[in-house]
């Protein structure tokens, strides 16, 4: 008898798995099929053509910069700055950092949210064992041969339920899931970038910082120098105390313009201790000069069509675009009907020695057919949100575009102006450093003061503290345009992707 039921449990076992495949070969997926986005109309980011390269300048990282037409640049695109502590702070940055490690966590969620969901292809097995012990009334039929009102009842079951994905919901629900987890992808490359970015910017704000420090310092000495001049001529009558007072209100503006400055630096090196994963009491073992970068000759300049294809940005927007696609369905199939096939075997006995004896055993298979009637139009409505919500995620999509190449362009742009802004200041430099000459020769014979010459000292080094901050921001266009194209993720080798 126990073999008798043994056959018959795995007969309807497999005539359930023979019927689920059957049916999932044969279902469908209801709701719109996704398909990319077309790249955008735009063939430039200018209505003039994109001059070929910057303006040059005759000074320290005043070289003309090339912009190459989809130029692949490395995944390790700091290193085209050519600076060793540079290189090891960003290394050191990508693996402490916890933001790096918060999406890395988010996106291995996303995928075992999508293994999870998948499991709901196949049947599911349960097996339960259910000890009792019951009393039931004297005037009642036991449920049990003995017709004791004082017994025990044992049932050990092996449960299999399956639902067919006829309407597609589960594929869909997986394809949403998984356009779910390649955004998370994307997010995890616009952290990377975003953290390398900021890592690079500020070691190029700490370089400028120092050289603006040591120009202010000067500029406070040179002035310091012309008040003790002015007091020595005070002294000797030559020079009134209205002269002494302005000159004591230049030197006290140019003082009261260094804390800033030191300010600033200070607040740079907190930012590249936390960056790198440091609390701002741990040292930062690399310190930065402009004198220790290189000025990239290249510059990316990826054409619209290509650049969306690069960022991490506009690829998250697709993926949560094509999520809310698969949504749809999810929410059309859930208004047509569905069937659940359900098969159950097992054995019950009064005592636990007797269970699978003969005459023990009891299987059942059914299938049910299931369909809304009358909801009060909740899944219609919900089937109206999915649709609007997969619109919204359209103009997302589209704004999300639109706004990179708005990035590429006002990079482009500044890296124009900035290279012309230099070319001036080191006009304005050489202008100054020409007139300091000058009137150090003319104070060698005789001819200007020492106040004369110390404020052509000053002007000097006013041009100069123009000319680091002209230098500092042609470096911070070049972070800017190798963030604008995606930070070349798609080479990047540093770091293994995420299981």
């Amino acid at each position: 008898m126990h073999a008798i039921q043994n056959v018959a449990m795995r007969r309807a076992g497999r005539s359930l798995l023979v019927l689920a495949i059957a049916l999932a070969l044969g279902a469908c997926a209801v709701g719109p099929d996704f398909h990319r986005p077309a790249a955008p109309a735009a063939k430039d980011y200018a209505p003039n053509a994109t001059p070929a390269a910057t303006a040059s300048a005759p000074v320290a990282d005043g070289n003309a910069q090339q912009f190459v037409r989809d130029m692949d640049i490395p995944g390790q695109w700091w290193t085209l700055f050519h600076s060793v502590p540079l290189n090891a702070l960003v290394d050191d940055a990508i693996k402490h950092n916890p933001d790096v490690g918060a999406a890395q966590e988010a996106l291995r969620a996303a995928l075992e949210n999508v293994r999870a969901q998948q499991g709901q292809f196949f049947p599911q097995v349960n097996a339960s064992i259910d000890p009792t012990r019951q009393k039931t009334g004297s005037v009642l039929s036991s449920g049990v041969v003995s017709n004791a009102t004082l017994y025990n009842l044992t049932t050990a079951q092996l449960s299999i339920s399956y639902t067919p994905d006829l309407w597609g919901a589960n594929r869909r629900s997986v394809e949403s899931l998984v356009a779910q987890e390649d955004a998370q992808r994307f997010q995890l490359e616009a952290t990377y970038l975003t953290l390398t970015t900021n890592v690079v910017n500020a070691a190029v704000s700490e370089a400028s910082l120092r050289a603006q420090i040591v120009a202010m310092q000067d500029m406070i000495a040179s002035q310091q120098k012309i008040l003790d001049t002015n007091h020595q001529q005070l002294s000797a009558g030559d020079m009134g105390e209205a002269d002494i007072a302005a000159q004591i209100a230049t030197l006290e503006q140019l003082r009261a313009g260094l804390p800033p400055l030191q300010k600033q630096l200070a607040q740079q090196r907190d930012l590249l201790a936390v960056l790198s994963g440091r609390t701002p009491d741990q040292e930062v073992p690399a310190t930065f000069e402009l004198q220790g970068l290189q000025l990239p000759p290249d510059l990316p300049m990826s054409l619209p069509a290509r650049l969306v294809e690069q960022r991490p940005d506009v690829r998250m927007a697709e993926a949560n675009l094509h999520a809310a696609c698969a949504q749809v369905g999810v929410a059309f199939a859930a208004r047509l009907p569905n069937i659940a096939i359900t098969a159950n075997g097992g054995s019950a006995a009064d005592q636990m020695h007797n269970l699978f004896g003969s005459g023990t055993g009891f299987w059942n298979i059914g299938a049910a057919i299931t369909a809304p009637i009358f909801d009060g139009g909740t899944l219609k409505h919900r089937q109206r949100a999915a649709e609007a919500a997969y619109r919204q995620a359209a103009e997302q999509y589209r704004s999300t575009v639109m706004s990179a190449l708005q990035n590429m362009a006002d990079s482009l742009h500044a890296a124009q102006s900035d290279a012309d802004a230099l070319v001036a200041s080191s006009r304005a430099e050489r202008a100054a450093a020409h007139s300091l000459q000058i009137a150090q020769k003319q104070y060698a014979v005789g001819d200007i003061s020492m106040v004369a010459l110390l404020n052509a000292q000053v002007t000097y080094r006013q041009a100069e503290l123009t000319l680091i901050q002209a230098r500092a921001a042609r470096y911070a266009d070049s972070v800017a345009l190798f963030q604008a194209v995606g930070g070349g993720w798609w080479n990047r080798q540093d770091v293994a992707s995420t299981p």
